[in-house]
């Protein structure tokens, strides 16, 4: 692509693409009409131009709505694929109307009454009071019309009024615009219009003391359902490290149940030194406050001084478990792949390439024109996340990329002419950075699905984490052709961190005990490995209990292995044609 500049040596105009940036379904059969005006959508069936955008569009599609036109040309499968679209919004809507709904019946203001004090309530304003003030009865119909019509206009200017006073607050105390959207804000609102007018704020005094413990009590009671989780199921205590902005060590203490995670403490450590000893009394503190009986296992990430904490307390409390952290080990799995020598010079040319253009105006004013306004930099939670997006969003904008570096503008920019910038120009040109880029998705892909799955909270992980991380190897060796000398060091590294943190014989049994992958491949149980794993998990579990142990390993084990009584049932069943993907929506 060649593109001139302009006369006045302004940077050209670069034609945009009539899709959607959205994935939504509506794309597959139409496009915009023009580019800058993103409310007309024409239907590649007919050629209708729908005018209220991509939904008013799926509905010309499905042809359900007598105010829109329908497509008559429009396949049975377009028609219920945009069908299924409309239904799910409409779905989603319906959802968040009674999830408001409910917020509001959740406030309670109680009205007060005394000498000087009115009980009756202020007027309540809601979504119909624009539609049901007085109309007077004897007026014409035209009349009552134009009367309900400026009830409108007034309702929605109040609103807009007192919509005012709140952005103030927002603008003028820098408050994050999400914040907006946190229920206990729409809650706040609510009460504050109930109350009516002359409400005076809480007092800064109240904040701190009063309204605080009452605060902290209330809160409390909301993790009594999470208490009778732990009681019923067990917990784990998880333990982290961190520094803040004073430079202060500081240790946290949360317990996790199935009910979620909860915080328990948090202790200074500037003037000790993070011994295993000083680590092990913290956490034998912290199980003794929830109670030994219920904890099921703790876990920290992978330091020397954690591992020596877990023998000093494997001594004292053999029955629980010490599980190194997820996220932890993949971060060191991907950073030891990134430093291989053939990883590590794609990333190292990425890297070079997006300093470049961000820091220079010029350069990242024409890409952001190039990519339509979307950045290359993605930040990740990690180092190597970050380059692995930064990575992915490369090769989404290839030939954009590869085509701004060939316009006449791009080569008459002076910084440009520069060794860095033909450097950043050379290595967008070169098609062996590009097939380095694709080998280092492919490579990378797999690992950072598994992160994800580990580091959300959508779902435990622990019954997927083993048989994903098999399924990660099998596409990582695929990524190589399966070539052994090709992938021979990247499988090192991953067996290398994997050994004694991720295979513990408690991995191997949540593995062998999700029905997704041993129904599915029933020579799972013939594996030797899994059988050890399976019998010394249960032996430590079970400790002296010889009766609970035998029943477990005699009665119940035959039970789930041969798909016999409660396994026997469609539900544990259905598990081995289960489709689940680890990564998605998330």
């Amino acid at each position: 692509m060649d593109v001139d500049s302009g006369a006045d040596g302004s940077v050209p105009e670069v034609p945009m693409v009539l899709i959607g940036n959205s994935s939504d379904v509506g794309w597959k059969y139409g496009k915009y009409c023009d580019p800058f005006n993103k409310s007309k959508v024409k239907c590649d069936f007919c050629g209708h131009i729908s005018t209220g955008g991509i939904y008013r569009f799926k509905k010309h599609i499905v042809g359900v709505d007598n105010v829109v036109s329908s497509c008559k040309k429009a396949t049975p499968e377009a028609k219920e694929a945009c069908k299924k679209a409309l239904e799910k919004v409409t779905a989603t809507k319906g959802i968040k109307r009674q999830h408001e709904q409910d917020l509001r019946d959740d406030v309670h203001i109680s009205s007060s009454v005394g000498e000087g004090v009115s009980n009756s309530e202020p007027n309540k304003v809601g979504p119909m009071d624009k539609f049901v003030r007085p109309i007077d009865g004897k007026s014409s119909k035209e009349e009552a019309l134009r009367q309900l019509s400026m009830n409108e206009a007034l309702f929605k200017e109040r609103v807009h009024q007192a919509s005012q006073y709140v952005a103030r607050w927002v603008y003028t105390h820098a408050i994050p615009f999400n914040a907006l959207d946190n229920d206990e804000f729409k809650q706040m609102c609510e009460a504050i219009g109930k109350f009516g007018p002359g409400y005076e704020p809480p007092s800064q005094f109240d904040l701190r003391e009063k309204l605080l413990t009452e605060e902290y009590a209330r809160t409390k009671s909301l993790l009594d359902d999470r208490e009778a989780q732990k009681n019923k199921l067990g917990c784990t205590i998880m333990t982290d490290a961190w520094t803040d902005m004073k430079r202060r060590s500081i240790m946290n203490v949360c317990m996790h149940c199935s009910g979620g995670t909860s915080f328990l403490k948090s202790k200074e450590t500037s003037d000790v030194s993070h011994t295993g000893e000083v680590i092990f009394e913290l956490v034998d503190k912290s199980i003794e406050e929830v109670g030994a009986e219920h904890v099921m296992q703790v876990c920290t990430d992978n330091a020397s001084n954690n591992m020596a904490a877990k023998k000093l307390l494997l001594e004292k409390r053999p029955k629980i478990f010490w599980t190194s952290c997820a996220t932890h080990t993949i971060n060191l799995m991907l950073q030891g792949i990134g430093n291989i020598k053939r990883f590590k010079s794609i990333v190292d040319q990425a890297q070079k390439v997006t300093i470049f253009i961000y820091a220079h105006h010029k350069t990242l004013a024409y890409m952001r024109k190039c990519t339509k306004r979307r950045d290359i930099i993605r930040p990740g939670v990690t180092r190597f996340a970050s380059n692995f997006l930064t990575l992915q969003s490369l090769a989404e904008k290839r030939d954009a990329l590869r085509g701004m570096v060939v316009d006449r503008a791009w080569e008459e920019m002076p910084i440009v002419k520069t060794k860095k910038g033909k450097d950043a120009t050379a290595t967008l040109m070169d098609a062996n950075f590009w097939k380095g880029v694709t080998l280092c998705l492919k490579v990378f892909e797999p690992l950072f699905c598994l992160l994800r799955l580990v580091d959300g909270d959508v779902k435990p992980s622990m019954p997927w984490l083993y048989g994903e991380m098999l399924k990660a190897k099998t596409k990582i060796k695929e990524a190589f052709g399966n070539n052994e000398k090709n992938y021979r060091e990247t499988i090192a590294i991953i067996d290398k961190k994997l050994k004694g943190r991720l295979d513990s014989p408690l991995h191997k049994t949540a593995y062998l005990l999700n029905p997704h992958y041993t129904y599915a491949n029933k020579e799972i149980f013939d594996d030797s490995s899994m059988t050890v794993a399976l019998m010394r998990c249960a032996e430590q579990y079970f400790g002296d209990d010889e009766i609970s142990l035998k029943k477990m390993i005699n009665e119940e084990w035959l039970l789930y292995e041969n798909m016999e009584g409660p396994f026997k049932k469609n539900l544990a069943s259905s598990w081995e044609r289960a489709d689940y993907n680890p990564g998605k929506n998330k």
